[in-house]
């Protein structure tokens, strides 16, 4: 039988997650393996140092389980971790952390910048985010506006149960969505309330009909 590789077993075991859940595994000084999720991505790569502040290096240096927010500093993104440490014959050896989003802290409205100032606008009321231009834009029913956040943090502000990725440069509200029409290569297009149109790109179309039930 062909001798299973590491990284081939942590992807499988990742497999068992969420895809909520990143996972990341580190001996006592630097990242081995990554696995990023559709929610969130701490953009780590194998070779890199564990970083003194995160959930790791709290594992490790303690040599215990640890579970706790860490804020965007890190980062540069907020979101809950827990990193287990693992020992060969009571030596440590490194630790394996589950890396969840951000839970939204609260706050049931986007304040949006307007011509004339700011508005704020209830979570209900927004129908899809686009990055362009180096901006980030609300839209809802007859109104669009700008927010200092990228949608990587818009991801981890707004609530899970209503907002999805589903483009690089897109989050929609799924109740904002009016049909949801097939595209070339396994892709869609979503026809919004409001008559807009927005593509789910083939990276985020299993994802997007895994949520979604279809």
């Amino acid at each position: 039988m062909k001798e299973i590789t590491i990284s081939s077993l942590l992807d499988v075991i990742g497999e068992l997650f969420s895809d909520e859940i990143s996972i990341a595994v580190s001996n006592t000084k630097e990242y081995i393996y990554y696995r990023p999720s559709k929610r969130i991505d701490l953009k780590i790569k194998p070779g890199d140092v564990v970083k003194e502040g995160t959930i790791a290096y709290k594992a490790i240096t303690s040599g215990q389980k640890t579970s706790e927010f860490i804020n965007r500093d890190v980062f540069g993104i907020p979101y809950h971790g827990m990193a287990v440490p693992f020992f060969d014959h009571d030596v440590l050896e490194g630790c394996v952390t589950a890396i969840y989003p951000a839970l939204t802290d609260g706050k049931s409205v986007v304040t949006v910048k307007s011509p004339d100032g700011w508005v704020p606008i209830p979570f209900s009321d927004v129908i899809f985010l686009e990055a362009k231009q180096k901006k980030t834009y609300v839209y809802t029913e007859g109104f669009s506006g700008t927010h200092k956040y990228s949608l990587q943090e818009f991801e981890y502000t707004l609530p899970k149960d209503f907002f999805i990725r589903c483009h690089r440069s897109f989050i929609v509200n799924v109740n904002q969505i009016k049909e949801i029409h097939p595209d070339t290569h396994s892709t869609f297009l979503l026809e919004m309330k409001n008559g807009a149109r927005v593509p789910v790109s083939q990276n985020y179309s299993s994802y997007f009909r895994k949520l979604l039930g279809f």
